[in-house]
């Protein structure tokens, strides 16, 4: 018999041989097929009317014929494509297994946390616990976080986990303070998520540092004052819900993170003649020297020059400053 290509879709190995058979052997009895595959007489008889169910199998049982394979495969593709996305969807359901697996345990000692809500106190399982509510996410996605700037690491481990939200078209609200606007590497960062289709909105101060996915679990810091600490994780119905109508609050309170870069893009910042030409220069010749040589200035001048005009345009390097600057017109 030929190697079993047909598991993927659904067939047992006794079935494709069965199937494979009839394709050679069309408009044959299936009464003795036992026999030749040297196979339970029970388990292919079951094996038949599986093939017949499918459609896999036509005739009766003094004829017998295949499906066309151009016909049969697709078909048995799109169903089996079919029962595993309703697996999938199962599988990411895990909350009902969570509540039920909870009710084993014994009951909360009154001097612990409440009922719904874990105490994490290690940053690492704070981390960890980020991640997986991340990826079983399925709807949306609540953050307000009140931070000045993120690190470049954050943004890092960050990055990937919001993308494969966005690209799951899983929704993420973000809220920030606006003094992260003045940090080119964590702009930068907010642009990217904007651009693959998060919402962001811009606040001027807020201390609540808040994390809500899907509108069943959220995480707060045990002390808003020192997030090293860890977090509280609750899946409380009532606290959750009180933790998204304050998340609410904060948003509605908000200005749209797009309409405040755009404002900003809109307008050139006063730069010195120097930074004008130091600009033009870096957006026309190849080496330094020979910038720092037109304009006037020595190499170092020029060289400090130029990283202060990437920072103001929130850029990441040279390449990206020279095209922001042609994008805003500021050559």
């Amino acid at each position: 018999m030929d190697t079993h290509t047909m598991s993927v879709l659904g067939l047992s190995g006794t079935e494709e041989d069965i199937y494979r058979h009839f394709l050679r052997n069309p408009r044959t009895s299936p009464a003795d097929i036992h026999v030749l595959l040297r196979s339970d007489r029970e388990a292919v008889s079951e094996a038949l009317r599986r093939l017949r169910r499918l459609r896999l199998l036509h005739g009766d049982e003094t004829s017998t014929w295949a499906a066309e394979p151009d016909v049969a495969v697709p078909r048995l593709a799109e169903e089996r494509l079919e029962d595993l996305h309703r697996q999938m969807r199962q599988v990411t359901r895990t909350r009902p297994i969570v509540s039920s697996l909870q009710r084993e345990r014994p009951t909360a000692d009154p001097a612990g946390p409440a009922p719904g809500i874990e105490r994490l106190e290690d940053l690492r399982q704070v981390r960890n616990r980020i991640d997986d509510l991340a990826f079983f996410a399925h709807d949306e996605v609540l953050a307000a976080e009140p931070y000045d700037a993120l690190s470049k690491e954050n943004i890092a481990h960050a990055r990937a986990l919001d993308l494969r939200c966005l690209s799951r078209g899983v929704r993420i609200r973000n809220l920030v303070r606006r003094s992260t606007l003045t940090d080119p590497v964590t702009l930068s960062y907010l642009r990217e998520l904007n651009a693959h289709g998060a919402r962001i909105k811009v606040a001027d101060a807020f201390s609540e540092l808040i994390l809500v996915y899907d509108r069943h679990t959220a995480l707060v810091p045990i002390d808003p004052a020192n997030t090293a600490r860890g977090a509280l994780c609750a899946r409380e119905n009532g606290l959750v819900g009180n933790i998204v109508t304050l998340f609410e609050r904060l948003w509605d309170a908000a200005r749209d993170f797009t309409e405040l870069v755009d404002a900003g893009a809109e307008r050139t910042p006063e730069l010195s003649e120097t930074q004008r030409e130091v600009l033009s220069r870096m957006c026309a010749v190849s080496k330094d020297e020979t910038g720092a040589r037109q304009v006037g200035v020595s190499l170092r001048t020029y060289r400090r020059h130029i990283a202060d005009l990437i920072q103001l345009l929130g850029a990441e390097n040279r390449a990206q400053a020279a095209l922001l600057a042609r994008e805003r017109g500021w050559v």
